[in-house]
């Protein structure tokens, strides 16, 4: 569709592959998917959800938002919350720090928190620099009440002078659209320090912690962050070589790949790291159930 090669993709982003959602395959047809499936491995009903969280900013429609279709589309009957968050690819590590604040505060026991995309929606195809980045998918967590902090504190925060960097504008016919060297050049300068905060408030050694899980969009903003940061223990998820850039389900993407190839032991400390529209971001430092 446009002028590229496997070879320039590779050599630019690290990208070998990516999953286009079916027509049938909305957000939130896929956020319940992945909902059913955390909450079958956890064992838990879908009444027994407390707070339901989508992040997206895909969803081409405005209203009924994502996750109240989500709690119909599971049969829940109890009267719950239901948030959506458009912060794009920072979507997720929001999204989960709302549901731990949502906890602590005893509003509720239980948290469903997805990140779903279909940025194939909003993908302009005659657009070289950005449509060989986007994919679909979706992935969740389950978040539960407990006697010790398994999440630490968020970093959350923004750089409004860089709001125009990432962007879906009506006026742009609503289609993704970016400035790739300004966000690269951002993260480059300012995720290792960002990095460095979190990992203080959560008060782990950058050599103690055992995973790093960024939002998956380049390649080459990944692998070098764990080097920047000494990080010298941790597993890098790279899962932006098999699925692409998938904005707030990415974090929940690859983290489940990874636990599904080669699992983390329990108590593992990961770091999830994520960047987007606003330009806002947001990490924590969880530990691996």
């Amino acid at each position: 569709m446009v002028e590229t090669s496997d070879e320039w993709i590779t050599r630019r982003v690290g990208i070998k592959e990516r999953r286009w959602a079916g027509p049938e395959d909305t957000v939130d047809v896929m956020a319940t998917k992945a909902a059913r499936d955390v909450l079958a491995k956890a064992r838990v009903a879908a009444d027994d959800v407390d707070l339901t969280i989508v992040a997206t900013c895909s969803a081409l429609d405005r209203s009924p938002n994502m996750s109240c279709r989500v709690a119909a589309a599971l049969g829940q009957t109890r009267n719950q919350p239901c948030l959506d968050v458009n912060t794009a690819c920072s979507g997720f590590p929001n999204s989960l720090a709302v549901a731990q604040h949502a906890i602590a505060a005893g509003s509720a026991k239980t948290a469903l928190v997805i990140g779903a995309e279909k940025l194939t929606d909003v993908t302009d195809f005659t657009d070289r620099s950005t449509c060989v980045l986007t994919a679909d998918g979706a992935g969740a967590f389950l978040v539960t009440a407990s006697e010790t902090d398994e999440i630490s504190p968020v970093l959350w925060g923004a750089a409004p002078e860089m709001g125009d960097a990432v962007r879906i504008n009506h006026a742009e016919n609503d289609k993704f659209a970016q400035n790739g060297q300004a966000v690269f050049k951002w993260t480059t300068y300012e995720l290792p320090r960002i990095a460095h905060e979190v990992l203080d408030r959560a008060g782990v050694a950058p050599e103690d912690l055992g995973a790093i899980v960024l939002h998956q969009a380049n390649l080459r903003i990944i692998e070098p962050l764990a080097r920047k940061i000494g990080a010298i223990n941790a597993v890098v998820a790279t899962d932006v070589t098999e699925s692409g850039n998938t904005s707030a389900a990415s974090i929940p993407l690859a983290l489940s790949k990874l636990q599904e190839r080669d699992p983390l032991p329990s108590g593992t400390t990961a770091l999830l790291f994520a960047f987007g529209g606003g330009l806002s971001y947001a990490g924590q430092v969880i530990r691996v159930p």
